[in-house]
């Protein structure tokens, strides 16, 4: 394979980690084949952005951050789609000005970064999406967008978001509906296993390449030491967004505290206070934030919200899950890796006590959940991760116009 010459390459993102961490290590890449490399990131997350060895252009972002009550983000459909549309039209005129005269070779893009592609299209320049979830597939807006619009689109609002953002979109040159514009890109690198693609057998493999985790050296974020004695280790995590049940950390704690053998990292974010969970027993150790790849390489289960993130850190470190989803695609990701046989999905309102430790023995019991997580990690192995990403990458570079 022909190298090509240096390029600009820049990035898109939001200020949220599992829109972010999916893609450091195909950006580090990318910077360490010298390719210059600009990321339009707001300065929440621009340290951690930084450390790869991009560019920053900073810009202003109204959404809700990482740091925010997840309740900011609403309850209705509406309400979590509403602030990205939002901030997209705000977000536009900044980076614009970012730019101007420094526009790039080639534009990639978070799938939840709309002013990249109204950038590409205005300079000129193909965009590719990094997708860190699941992508559309063949009958996808047909089995999974009208169902779950068909009640926000009769409403007044919802009809007001739909013209809004078609509004947006003709003024600036892109003849896509909204639909298609936010879920059918003309290119896209996929950042999870093929094992998390539902339907994957009717995605469209010309448009989406699967690369698998792109997880890199993760030491910069700490280490962690399993404890002496500890004969299994359990990790609770629900990410960093959707974090604040101190009800379901307390179940956690009366399910694994002093469970002969067992030791359980229980990571509660910064909503909740510790002194929520009550007495904490000696074989619970209670985090606000953990280096969770680090311990997930040691540990012997995992309850996870199972976003796209920790599902497939889960698989790609052979760790059983159970998976006990809160939002958007964790649903369907939970339901894939059941389905995988490496995995249980529990509802919240279902997680009680008995019935997470009842799953997790069960599952870190059972030699057919070992050996499915085994194939997996060999299949996962087989995709390419980073340096296959960067390879597609630059294989775009030759053919710079949208």
């Amino acid at each position: 394979m022909t190298t090509p010459p240096p390029a600009h390459i820049a990035m898109f993102s939001i200020a949220a980690h599992g829109h972010v961490n999916p893609s450091l290590e195909v950006i580090r890449e990318l910077v360490a084949r010298g390719h210059r490399v600009t990321y339009a990131i707001p300065p929440a997350l621009a340290e951690k952005v930084a450390e790869t060895g991009a560019e920053l252009k900073l810009w202003n972002s109204i959404l809700p951050s990482p740091d925010d009550d997840p309740e900011a983000w609403g309850s209705t459909i509406l309400d979590n789609v509403e602030p990205f549309l939002n901030d997209a039209i705000q977000a536009l005129p900044q980076l614009i000005e970012a730019y101007e005269g420094d526009e790039p070779d080639l534009v990639l893009h978070d799938i939840a970064s709309y002013p990249a592609r109204v950038l590409a299209h205005r300079w000129g320049v193909k965009a590719i999406s990094l997708s860190p979830n699941l992508v559309g597939w063949d009958g996808y807006e047909k089995e999974l967008l009208e169902p779950m619009w068909e009640e926000p689109k009769k409403t007044e609002r919802g009809q007001a978001y739909y013209a809004r953002f078609q509004a947006w979109l003709e003024e600036n040159g892109i003849t896509q509906d909204p639909d298609s514009f936010g879920g059918r890109p003309a290119r896209s690198i996929v950042l999870i296993p093929k094992a998390l693609q539902p339907n994957a057998d009717r995605v469209d493999e010309s448009v989406h390449s699967f690369v698998g985790a792109c997880q890199g050296d993760r030491s910069a974020q700490g280490d962690w030491t399993r404890p002496a004695g500890a004969e299994k280790v359990l990790l609770v995590s629900l990410g960093s967004a959707f974090t604040k049940l101190p009800a379901f950390y307390r179940e956690c704690v009366k399910a694994f505290g002093d469970l002969p053998g067992w030791h359980m990292v229980l990571q509660i974010g910064k909503h909740v206070d510790p002194a929520e969970l009550g007495a904490i027993p000696g074989n619970v150790e209670v985090r606000d934030w953990v280096p969770q790849l680090a311990i997930l390489k040691q540990a012997d289960a995992f309850i996870t919200h199972a976003g796209a993130g920790g599902s497939q850190e889960g698989l790609a470190t052979g760790t059983p899950m159970v998976c006990v989803p809160q939002a958007v695609d964790q649903f369907g990701n939970a339901d894939m890796l059941q389905a995988l046989g490496v995995a249980r999905h529990v509802a919240t309102e279902e997680a009680t006590a008995e019935t997470l430790r009842e799953a997790v023995l069960a599952l870190t019991d059972d030699p057919e959940v070992a050996r499915r997580l085994k194939e997996i990690q060999e299949q996962m192995a087989a995709e390419g991760g980073t340096q296959r990403a960067a390879d597609l990458i630059e294989a775009e570079l030759g053919s710079k116009r949208a």
